[in-house]
């Protein structure tokens, strides 16, 4: 009796530890994952062709954003819907306790960017309307993949932590992450995964290759006086006068910013018809450059040369912040960790069919013609002299938390950007297998982290010693901007119709190619 009862004090007191023990090694768990990701390439790629089919602008991605919560809610995840007051936006969760990964990739997509898959030249689905010229329907793809995958490993051997994902809602508008920031929805969050499409696997830390700007979009309205353009002329006070004037006065002081500047603008609204002065007249534009003093200083050079042409004209002007992003900076104890993992995965095998369609691309726009990259990129070191470029509002989150952002290959190089050559390989076997690679590495990754704490403490190490310790995060935004989600409404209504007819239907097709009726690769003939 008493070795029997000795024995079950025994067992109560290992019982702890037993699953503990079960747990196999972070090696083994790496190598279930990527067997697991593989097993979910169906759900991979009938999720880019989903994403891609619905092709919503920013702040307008409902079918979008109720399609990836759905997925998640029936597999588990809490989902807490329009957060920081944006109806399309939404925080999936699932775990419990430390370390909190989060997981955010972009939804949206690009105006008048409408392309059929797997055609190498402009062949619209919907003319005029709006396409994933930029790729982002690839990115929860990878994001959500890799999430299942760790869902099921932490459900099996009991890991604790916890994974969030995030949409980045209207990122062409660079409109909502400083408004996730401000309403705190990373203040617990221990490091951020974020992933981009791209024509290589890469990733970066710091300033990465010098090629991020910051920046802030304002549109500038301005309020003047109709009157008949010939009768009366002089009763009237012209906005768009004073829309001309300020855009002359900004083009004057480019000669005088650093070369690392980059600012551009359109003409929103520029009055009714010829015949009458315009009583209204608006000008957006985006002022850039490589760190907060001066963009601050752009900005605040803009709202004075909007004022003096208002003054000059005799009207009144007012603006609105629609976006605002921090230059990224990321963090470099995750980069390495992640650099391991995309070269233990590596590169996709592309075939012979997918290096035509992306010959056949570059090709057709006059690029360089060198089809889809082989090797993955090493890690370097950051640019010593960065210039800037484009701008991603995950540079907030970024001097908020420690974060990554993994670039995965699903697109062809050498594309001009933001237009329909970059909705090319987007439903296609490129991007179906660029995301399933960029799946492995992100689960791959978190793996590192729920079962290496000290790698997170290397990684807030680095945030507060290195990245914070001379500049601190200061948004741009006030306390009275709000969301624009009213952006792009009257563009999807006009569209909504005619793309609805064009949804991907999963239980009918096995892609959306096939749904198309498109023979992959579809190049013009040699002549």
């Amino acid at each position: 009796m008493q070795k029997r009862f000795s024995a079950l004090v025994l067992f109560l007191l290992l019982a702890p530890i037993l699953p503990a023990q079960n747990t196999p090694s972070l090696d083994a768990l790496k190598r279930e994952a990527v067997e697991e990701t593989d097993k979910l390439q169906t759900f991979t790629q009938q999720m880019v062709d989903q994403i891609f089919s619905y092709s919503e602008l920013g702040f307008q991605e409902f079918e979008t954003s109720r399609y990836v919560t759905g997925i998640l809610e029936k597999n588990g995840f809490k989902v807490e819907k329009g957060i920081a007051g944006i109806p399309t936006a939404w925080v999936a969760s699932y775990g419990n306790g430390k370390p909190i990964i989060a997981f955010i990739t972009d939804e949206d997509c690009i105006p008048r960017a409408s392309q059929k898959p797997g055609v190498a030249y402009h062949e619209p689905i919907v003319e005029g309307a709006p396409g994933h010229g930029e790729g982002h329907n690839s990115g929860m793809a990878v994001n959500v993949t890799a999430a299942l995958v760790l869902k099921k490993q932490m459900e099996k051997y009991h890991l604790s932590g916890t994974i969030r994902i995030f949409p980045g809602i209207a990122e062409e508008l660079v409109a909502t992450k400083a408004f996730y920031v401000r309403a705190g929805y990373f203040k617990d969050v221990d490091l951020v995964l974020g992933s981009h499409v791209s024509n290589e696997f890469s990733t970066s830390y710091s300033t990465g290759k010098g090629n991020w700007s910051g920046l802030v979009s304002i549109q500038y309205f301005f309020h003047g006086k109709a009157a008949h353009a010939a009768v009366a002329p002089w009763e009237g006070r012209s906005a768009l006068d004073a829309v001309e004037l300020m855009d002359t006065a900004w083009d004057f002081n480019r000669e005088h910013f650093r070369l690392s500047q980059r600012s551009h603008r359109v003409i929103i609204n520029g009055g009714d018809q010829p015949n009458v002065v315009p009583s209204e007249a608006a000008v957006w534009y985006y002022f850039r450059e490589l760190d907060y003093p001066h963009i601050k200083s752009l900005y605040e050079l803009g709202n004075t040369v909007a004022e003096s042409a208002a003054k000059s004209t005799g009207t009144t002007v007012d603006h609105k912040l629609v976006g605002s992003a921090w230059p990224p900076f990321l963090n470099k104890v995750i980069a390495e960790t992640q650099q391991k993992n995309i070269e233990a995965v590596g590169m996709p095998a592309w075939t012979d069919a997918d290096q035509a369609l992306a010959k056949a691309l570059q090709k057709e726009i006059g690029a360089k013609v060198e089809g889809l990259k082989q090797k993955v990129e090493p890690l370097n070191d950051p640019a010593k002299d960065p210039m800037g470029g484009g701008s991603d509002d995950i540079g907030d989150i970024s001097w908020n938390v420690p974060m990554v952002y993994l670039m995965f290959p699903a697109n062809i190089p050498n594309l001009p950007g933001h237009s329909w050559p970059n909705a090319v390989a987007m439903a296609t076997p490129i991007a179906h297998k660029g995301s399933n690679a960029g799946a492995k590495v992100q689960a791959l990754t978190a793996l590192d982290f729920l079962l290496r704490p000290e790698l997170v403490t290397q990684a807030w190490d680095y945030f507060h010693n290195v990245q914070t310790k001379d500049v601190h995060y200061e948004a741009f935004l006030s306390p009275d901007d709000k969301p624009a989600i009213e952006f792009n409404k009257e563009k999807m209504q006009e569209f909504l119709p005619d793309l609805k007819k064009f949804y991907y239907d999963p239980s009918r097709y096995k892609t959306y190619l096939e749904q198309l009726g498109i023979t992959y690769p579809t190049v013009h003939a040699n002549p």
